[in-house]
């Protein structure tokens, strides 16, 4: 993992909080992503897993499908996840099927996070695909929406 980030990441992670800015209006945790091909968004996505009552509708899933869609392939090379979270092992795990070269995420994740916090699956060396990671950017704007959604709740 490094905290390396190029001078458009800013811009393509406030698209992502966008999103996951939407999130709790159906009472989901706020947490967004997009995909972005050759400068292009190509995918984005916010939890919906209480709006679909589907326990894999995690921003980066509904976001991989739809650039998966759009580029009429499994494989997403060419592209770069932004997501406000650090990914769950469901997540790393989609994206390294997936073939994503480089993922940016906002808050690492100390309970469930699987780029390095708990797990490492983007770094396994024994997967055959190993995405280059880059997180903690615009940490507390994108900690601070995740926190102000649980304080509302208790």
């Amino acid at each position: 993992m490094s905290d390396r980030f190029f001078p458009r990441d800013e811009y393509f992670m406030r698209l992502a909080l966008r999103e996951a800015e939407r999130a709790p209006a159906h009472d989901d945790v706020p947490i967004g992503c997009v995909i972005v091909h050759r400068g292009e968004v190509i995918g984005a996505g916010r939890n919906e897993r209480e709006l679909r009552q589907d326990p894999t509708a995690h921003a980066e899933i509904l976001a991989l499908r739809e650039a998966a869609r759009k580029l009429r392939s499994w494989r997403l090379l060419e592209t770069v996840l932004y997501v406000t979270l650090e990914p769950c092992a469901m997540c790393a795990g989609a994206i390294v099927l997936a073939r994503v070269p480089r993922v940016v995420y906002g808050a690492p994740d100390p309970k469930a996070g699987a780029c390095g916090s708990v797990l490492d699956v983007t770094g396994e060396r024994r997967l055959n695909h190993r995405p280059e990671v880059a997180g903690g950017l615009l940490a507390d704007e994108c900690g601070e929406l995740l926190r102000a959604f649980f304080r509302a709740r208790r």
